[in-house]
């Protein structure tokens, strides 16, 4: 089994940025894929951000290229999804997943509220 505990997320003006961490425990060492994803009210949950454990490439949603920035922490088994520019449409619940393997996002944390004002 895997936990992910998702945090950072706040009030933010538009334009400005923010840094979501998430820490992940238990069997990590599966780890293929992390990512990150969003939701906002009367939507559907969207991909934003992904990160492959081994190599560390990463993979952005086209809302998120140039904006936001998904990095790791190895030692930590921590990985960060750094938000700048942020605008009133990134506002949503963001969750955390990790993939055993490529096929499927297998875990997810409990979700850290985001929220841009205009």
């Amino acid at each position: 089994q895997v936990q992910l505990v998702e945090s950072g997320g706040s009030l933010v003006q538009a334009g400005g940025s923010l840094r979501l961490s998430c820490a992940a425990s238990g069997r990590t060492f599966t780890t293929y894929f992390m990512g990150w994803f969003r939701q906002s009210p009367g939507k559907e949950r969207e991909f934003v951000a992904q990160l492959t454990w081994s190599s560390g490439s990463t993979y952005y949603a086209d809302s998120a290229k140039g904006r936001f920035t998904i990095s790791r922490a190895n030692a930590k088994n921590t990985v960060y999804l750094q938000m700048n520019s942020v605008k009133s449409e990134d506002t949503a619940v963001y969750y955390c997943a990790l993939a055993t393997t490529r096929s499927k996002y297998d875990y997810w944390g409990q979700g850290t509220q985001v929220t841009v004002s205009s």
